[in-house]
């Protein structure tokens, strides 16, 4: 048998006597890698529908034609210019309303594939690769993604009633994507003989003759949608990697223990002959099979937590940035083998310090306690230096940063040094208790909480982490609800708002409703989508009137700032835009109008849940430098009583569906529902943090239990009873869980700031309030102690029900 053999033998002996801690290394290797994978997931699912929706079209990057107008054109113009050789193709795209076995709402892309440029792939598929004849003529075809599919299922019609041509599944469509011939879209559309582009790769002009109705836009890098999702993604990564590092303590509290515990078999393992070599090979090997274990349990647990988070995170993105996100997971293998990756590494981070420390001390000094623990201070002190340093890193990097990465480093830091530093906190408030205690058991009350310390304080420092991570995101999450809701308030003061399907309609709507005595004030909006340094823009022009004074609250403003914007001298920008863009009031805009302008900026406002950047100027200024500008909503006070009556009207007389035309109530309804839903996955995963803590502490007193019995058993041979050292060893465990969660409230409330003042400024770009909440407070404070009692209940009530004959073995062991 060889000696690695032997060593493996006799190390895993431990288990089989300690089923406890086995499990313990095992759920804390499960649970992190669980959570971490299932955050990676939603990401993972989340992207990979960005780029499959950017590669409905794909090859080399298109120049565009579009209408001058922002409008559809007639194809009459696409005909004009392939007679000149211009080497186009035409798409025509809209949002249609589909009934199947769910109801839907697509993006449909009409295309002609016989004109499609030389390099162009048709979702994925190369258009000589497919049946040509049976996607151009009667009945033709409807390639929808697996997504669709199920949701429409194969008998699909449009709310007018018109059948889709036969659904085809296509593995490479996005989810709420629907792809046919150009001439079935305009059908489908009601847009006969109308395209929205011409995609083609050429530098020259257009024809004078087309010149004034048609623009070409330079080909562009289409990751719009993936840039401006990145920070919603970035944070959950920040939570999945908090509740991955939290889990590890469970692991890191298990092996610390069992490698103590085991000091004296490694010690006759090494007086017998046994090289260090062989040893460390066997525990890293020991290792390596709780990291598989702990990797596949995790990755299959990571993938349910995923599929259940999956509904809200869709919805979240879908109301928050118009992103379509499946509703069932499709994962590739290397998120899998990523997912045991990572409980490997995690494994590594949990048990590389208990292997070392063994691996230096001298052979006879391992099984000596006071060895093992002397060897233990240098290790505390230099923890505690190292968390004065990660601080030191966390104020350099809120004075010095600039940029997102900064902003995580800076939170990333300052939660690792204070709980590196949370034990040395602790031994200072115990040893300041412990000079006020006079009668011996109170004495020894606080000493032997001192003597815990070691052995739990990988479990408080979860507790700590998942404390402050509760009270920074939920006091975050509650100053901006409510911030949200008061701006919400005064944004959304008219009594109905109404979406045109396009402009000719809108100036229709706005002939008859300036007649409509129930009408007491009409505010038309007139947009335009430019870019500003690349980023997209929506430039929105509005007419003076006193409504928007009252109801469209400032952040800053220059004197007379609103008779500017009204006489077309001036603009206002959204709050995100202006420091993105590095303007301040006074600065000038430079704005892509025809022929370009430059404004003065006179005002700054908040535009919550925007992605994009806002700038709002005077619609008659826009109307005159922006052809493509579209009147794409009306805004309306009534008289009182009449919102339903005028909403009505409006829907029979133009033909528009609920989405068109929303009461304040709704819009103001949805909104705070879109919010809640984007909160709902933060939430939960706070919650599952805060539950790992209790289990880490729970898994930390059940291992103690047993080594315990020796520095109560001379209690009890003094005279205490077993149920008064079970209600003394509970007073023990909520001391030190309420001197953490003590500690975890103000770190909680600078984490909050932090959160407020500069991670939403770097990803967003909008500060909010910091506040604080006493009442959130005192409910999470009170939650981390049930926590402990919950995690405590158990070993303690284990201990109660020893028997004499236990605590009298402590005492014959010893002799």
């Amino acid at each position: 048998m060889s000696p690695l053999t032997i060593a493996l033998q006799a190390l895993t002996s431990h288990w089989r006597r300690h089923r406890l801690q086995c499990v313990a290394i095992f759920t804390g290797l499960w649970l992190a890698t669980a959570l971490w994978t299932g955050v990676q997931a939603l990401n993972t699912q989340a992207r990979s529908d960005y780029a499959q929706a950017r590669a409905v079209l794909a090859g080399p990057m298109q120049a565009q034609i579009v209408a001058r107008d922002g409008q559809r054109f007639d194809q009459a113009l696409y005909v004009q210019l392939r007679r000149q050789g211009w080497q186009v193709t035409p798409v025509l795209e809209g949002q249609l309303q589909l009934v199947g076995e769910q109801e839907a709402s697509v993006r449909l892309i009409g295309i002609e594939p016989l004109s499609l440029p030389p390099g162009m792939a048709v979702a994925g598929a190369d258009p000589a690769g497919f049946d040509l004849q049976a996607f151009i003529e009667a009945p033709g075809q409807a390639w929808v993604g697996p997504d669709t599919l199920r949701q429409l299922g194969h008998d699909a019609h449009t709310a007018a009633g018109k059948a889709l041509p036969p659904l085809v599944l296509n593995e490479h469509l996005a989810p709420g994507v629907v792809l046919v011939d150009i001439g079935q879209a305009q059908t489908l559309l009601e847009a006969p003989g109308q395209l929205s582009r011409l995609l083609g790769d050429s530098d020259r002009p257009l024809p004078q003759a087309l010149a004034g109705r048609l623009k070409v836009q330079p080909a562009e890098d289409d990751t719009d949608l993936q840039r401006l999702t990145e920070s919603f993604h970035l944070n959950l990564t920040a939570l999945g990697l908090l509740a991955f590092v939290v889990g590890l303590f469970i692991a890191h509290a298990a092996i610390g223990l069992a490698l103590e515990q085991r000091r004296g078999l490694i010690r006759t393992l090494r007086a017998c002959g046994l090289s260090l070599k062989v040893l460390l090979t066997a525990l890293a090997l020991e290792l390596g099979l709780f990291a598989l274990a702990g990797g596949i349990a995790g990755v299959v647990l990571g993938y349910l937590l995923a599929a259940s988070l999956l509904p809200n995170f869709a919805s979240s993105l879908r109301g928050l940035y118009g992103a379509q996100v499946a509703g069932q997971l499709h994962l590739p293998l290397y998120w899998w083998l990523a997912g045991i990756g990572v409980s490997l590494l995690g494994a590594l981070l949990a048990g590389l310090d208990s292997v070392l420390r063994a691996a230096r001390l001298p052979l006879l000094a391992l099984a000596q306690p006071q060895a093992w623990r002397l060897a233990q201070v240098p290790w505390l002190r230099r923890q505690a230096l190292a968390g004065v340093l990660l601080l030191a890193a966390a104020l350099a990097c809120g004075y010095g940063g600039s940029n997102l990465a900064t902003a995580f480093m800076l939170l990333a830091t300052l939660l690792l040094g204070a709980a590196l530093l949370l034990p040395t906190a602790l031994a200072g408030l115990l040893a300041g208790l412990s000079r006020h205690c006079r009668r011996p058991l109170a004495q020894w009350f606080v000493a032997d909480s001192r003597q815990q310390l070691p052995a739990l304080s990988l479990a408080l420092m979860a507790l700590l982490l998942a404390m402050a991570a509760s009270v920074g995101v939920g006091g975050m999450t509650e100053g901006f609800r409510r911030t949200f809701v008061g701006w919400l308030d005064q944004r959304l003061a008219a009594d109905l708002y109404i979406s045109p399907r396009d402009s000719a309609q809108g100036q229709q709507m706005l002939s008859d409703l300036q007649a409509n005595p129930a009408v007491r004030a009409l505010l038309p909006a007139w947009r335009v989508e430019w870019r500003l340094q690349r980023w997209p823009v929506q430039v929105q022009g509005v007419v003076d009137d006193g409504f928007y004074r009252s109801h469209w609250p400032l952040l800053a403003q220059a004197p007379n700032a609103w008779e500017q914007l009204a006489e077309g001298q001036g603009a206002m920008l959204s709050e995100q835009l202006a420091r993105r863009l590095g303007l301040a009031l006074g600065d000038t805009l430079q704005l892509p109008s025809e022929p370009p302008q430059a404004l003065p900026v006179v005002g700054i406002y908040a535009d919550y849940g925007n992605p994009k950047g806002h700038v709002l100027v005077n619609a008659s200024w826009l109307r005159a430098h922006a052809p493509g500008a579209s009147l794409t909503g009306l805004s309306l006070m009534l008289q009182p009583g009449q919102a339903s009556t005028v909403a009505t009207e409006l829907r029979q007389r133009f033909g528009l569906d609920d989405r068109q035309v929303v009461e304040q109530a709704s819009l103001k309804a949805w909104s705070t529902q879109v919010f809640n839903r984007t909160f709902a996955v933060t939430a939960a995963l706070n919650s599952l943090t805060l539950g790992v803590a209790g289990v880490a502490l729970f898994i930390g007193q059940l291992t103690l239990g047993q080594r315990r019995l020796g520095q109560l058993a001379p209690l009890w041979a003094l005279g205490v009873p077993r149920h008064r050292l079970a209600w003394l060893s509970l007073g023990q465990t909520l001391m030190l869980s309420g001197f953490t969660v003590a500690l975890a409230l103000p770190l909680g409330l600078l984490l909050a700031w932090c959160l407020v003042a500069v991670v939403n400024v770097q990803a967003f770009g909008w500060r909010l309030p910091w506040q604080v909440f006493a009442g959130q407070l005192v409910q999470l404070a009170l939650l981390g102690l049930l926590t402990s009692l919950l995690a405590s209940a158990w070993p303690l009530w284990q201990l109660a029900q020893r028997q004499p004959a236990d605590l009298l073995r402590r005492f014959a062991d010893e002799s």
